[in-house]
């Protein structure tokens, strides 16, 4: 007899998410979003997983779920309480004793919910995680003008109720084909309720959120990510010396396809390394004639837009410029400015400095400048 089941209920269409396809197979965080919570459910011992699945979606549900064993699918009905009475059907030879029952919407499971869930079944036929409020509640009264604020409700008494619900599986099996279908189910819960059963509550997790709406997946990037970049360019006589797109009288430039800004170039890497938009020659190739003693400026307000359309913000860049000459401490403060006004930022958010490799290597034999930098995007 096996001894916790898992029902993943994923036979929705998911269109407010504003996914190309249904929701639970869209990718967040690297993933199609049914498999987290798949995997999570697995890793905590629950076995079978029955997937609960839209009419001809076979062939996406097995290659987001490709490689995890024990999963099995079954195609849902016309509302969640019709797919989850189905897919307990299917459980019946399996013969559970208990079954946990969870939206592929809530991708994150911890596993220490899980283990409050089924400790909780020892002592109740039902149990559900679940979170205080935390807001004051207003109730909605329909108005010839729009909805109004009616009686208060005590928050006190309000929980916000998560997924996976557990169940003696009998008894949840019992309440669903008793369900007489007249009003909407929101989740298993009610089902349960309806049918005379006593549901506790467990502690649930923020970190169970459901993805419902384009937002949720937005917010899937994560909160900060950093970038790194390096470059290096040949000191020549004859060539314009520009850092940090400031140009610095000095009796030797640097060499390059564009106006060869090391200081730019290297943190132009950093930025679009970033967002995972590869380097500067993919996106301005020293090969293509257009570029051909282009301001490099330009090259880091493109990668400023790019950061913007994956919504980020620059947090802060910090460059480094490595050399022996020219002395970088009289221009510190107009480079800042100038890095600062190309990406639209405050300065404070701008760091350049120098250091020198006491006379060692190319930049010691001033045969050549480099540059390193370093940058946190935040999401906005």
């Amino acid at each position: 007899m096996v001894a916790v089941a898992a029902l993943v209920v994923a036979a929705g269409q998911g269109l407010r998410a504003g996914q190309p396809v249904p929701k639970q197979f869209a990718m967040w965080r690297g993933k199609p979003v049914v498999r987290h919570s798949v995997e999570a459910l697995a890793a905590a011992g629950c076995l079978p997983i029955l997937v609960v699945i839209p009419h001809g979606a076979d062939a996406a549900a097995r290659e987001a779920l490709a490689g995890i064993a024990g999963v099995q699918f079954t195609t849902g009905g016309a509302t969640r309480q019709e797919s989850v009475r189905l897919g307990l059907e299917v459980l019946v030879t399996a013969a559970p004793d208990r079954v946990l029952i969870h939206d592929a919407a809530r991708p994150l499971v911890p596993g220490e919910v899980v283990a409050r869930l089924v400790q909780a079944l020892e002592r109740h036929s039902g149990a559900i995680p679940v979170l205080a409020v935390v807001d004051s509640i207003a109730h909605a009264e329909k108005a010839e003008n729009g909805d109004i604020m009616g009686a208060p409700a005590r928050r006190e008494d309000l929980r916000r109720v998560q997924t996976p619900q557990a169940f003696r599986f009998e008894d949840i099996l019992a309440a669903h084909r008793e369900w007489d279908g007249g009003a909407a189910a929101g989740d298993d819960a009610q089902v349960a309720q309806a049918w005379g059963m006593e549901i506790a509550f467990v502690e649930g997790d923020e970190i169970l959120h459901k993805l419902t709406y384009a937002a949720d997946f937005a917010l899937s990037q994560p909160l900060v990510r950093v970038g790194t970049g390096y470059d290096v360019h040949a000191l020549e006589e004859g060539e314009e010396l520009w850092l940090c797109g400031v140009r610095i009288a000095h009796t030797h430039g640097l060499s390059g396809h564009s106006d060869a800004d090391v200081a730019i170039h290297a943190l132009v890497d950093a930025m679009l390394g970033a967002v995972g938009a590869g380097d500067i020659g993919q996106h301005f190739p020293p090969s293509d004639p257009q570029w051909k003693g282009a301001a490099s400026d330009r090259f880091l307000a493109h990668a400023g837009k790019l950061v913007a359309e994956a919504g980020y913000g620059l947090g802060n860049a910090d460059v480094t410029i490595i050399c022996e000459a020219p002395k970088i401490g009289p221009h510190r403060e107009a480079m800042r400015a100038r890095l600062a006004q190309v990406l639209g930022v405050d300065i404070a958010a701008i760091s350049v400095k120098a250091t020198t490799t006491e006379k060692l290597g190319f930049t010691g034999r001033r045969e050549g400048i480099a540059a390193q930098a370093a940058v946190s995007l935040i999401r906005l």
